[in-house]
């Protein structure tokens, strides 16, 4: 069993900011959060329950900002998609969420 402890974060501050903003929206924005909030239980759970996207398909500039070297995919009810890494060291594993998008978004983002 792995006694590492998981977490989950952002990639930035203004990630997390529009995250925590979803809460006070609309309907749509209020259910976006609640996806999102089960996601990242799920990933804290098991970081690889997502899907991972082969390197071939990971947009450049994830790489160039964030320097990646992993990339998955978890499927959002209502054809949302969120996008993943997974860092970690000797104590911890880390998913980090890089963005969220609908499907026609994320078909764009990877070029499908």
């Amino acid at each position: 069993m792995n006694d590492k402890q998981m977490y989950v974060a952002f990639i930035t501050p203004q990630l997390k900011e529009e995250f925590d903003s979803l809460k006070e929206g609309k309907f749509e924005d209020k259910k976006l959060y609640e996806f999102i909030d089960r996601a990242s239980e799920d990933i804290k759970k098991d970081p690889t329950c997502g899907a991972k996207i082969k390197k071939q398909l990971w947009p450049k500039e994830y790489i160039k900002q964030y320097g990646i070297t992993n990339l998955w995919k978890y499927d959002l009810p209502n054809a949302w998609r969120l996008i993943y890494t997974i860092e970690s060291d000797e104590v911890k594993i880390m998913g980090i969420v890089l963005e969220w998008f609908t499907h026609k978004e994320y078909e764009k983002r990877f070029n499908y």
